[in-house]
């Protein structure tokens, strides 16, 4: 599988049919999908904690990369998982965030900077 050749609607039918297949979807509800996620996140974090940018970069090239795309997956899975749950329709919604997001952000005020326009 690859990104060009799958849509979120397959990844969703995939992670409900790995779901369905154990009976664990009795364990998936909203509260405990939310906690794995921010769980999961934090695993993806213990990555990258206590290294500057040079430690990092050669964490990467060795075997960092294979643990960060594994956290990374694990931390898209409970996502999708938590909106197959809620009904949430992927595209939409972050298709409204990033029209959100334009307006908060625009281009205009945002563009190279890291802080957010309002402190500029």
């Amino acid at each position: 599988m690859a990104d060009e050749d799958t849509t979120l609607q397959e990844l969703k039918e995939w992670v409900a049919r790995f779901r369905d297949e154990r009976d664990w979807r009795r364990y998936h509800n909203p509260k405990d999908l939310a906690v794995s996620i921010s769980i999961e996140a934090a695993e993806l974090l213990e990555v990258f904690q206590w290294r500057n940018q040079k430690e990092v970069e050669a964490m990467l090239r060795r075997d960092g990369l294979r643990k960060v795309k594994a956290e990374l997956a694990d931390v898209i899975v409970y996502c999708v998982s938590l909106a197959d749950i809620l009904k949430i329709d992927l595209s939409e919604a972050i298709s409204e965030k990033m029209r959100e997001n334009s307006e908060k952000y625009p281009v205009s005020k945002t563009k190279g900077e890291y802080k957010k326009y309002t402190e500029l």
